[in-house]
């Protein structure tokens, strides 16, 4: 099963793939904080401080400014996410988060979908504001 969300970013790709590598720069929109830049075969471990939560990540692929590749979750239950950042024009890309490999079934599975699905447009909804109006406050206020 795969969850697959794009949005539309007002921003060139160089800027929303640094963006994503750059773990200060992450702070803005996801996580409070990483333990480093992406960087293929690089173990990344990103804080949610709000949360107070951890989660490890293993870095499989990046291409410059066009796909980041990692794995996440407990082992032998991990997901796949590929990032890919798709040039519009000059200013304008699409961020597509792809996540794949869920194990769940049934009810289960359905939960997870859609909250697999919010997270990510969550999350690319902080990014575009943060990218096109510089406001940086919105990570980390989704309420369940």
């Amino acid at each position: 099963m795969v969850n697959l969300t794009k949005l539309k970013i007002l921003s060139p790709k160089d800027v929303i793939f640094e963006a994503f590598i750059d773990p200060e720069k992450m702070s803005n929109y996801w996580f409070s904080s990483g333990s480093g830049r992406l960087k293929t075969g690089e173990t990344i471990t990103w804080f949610y401080k709000e949360y107070e939560a951890e989660v490890v990540i293993h870095v499989v692929d990046v291409e410059e400014s066009e796909k980041i590749v990692f794995k996440w979750g407990p082992p032998n239950l991990e997901r796949t996410v590929t990032i890919s950042i798709i040039e519009v024009d000059q200013t304008t890309s699409i961020v597509e988060v792809m996540e794949e490999g869920f194990h769940e079934t049934g009810d289960q599975l359905l939960r997870e979908m859609v909250d697999n699905k919010e997270g990510w447009v969550y999350m690319l909804s902080c990014l575009k504001v943060y990218l096109e109006h510089g406001i940086n406050d919105l990570r980390a206020n989704i309420v369940r």
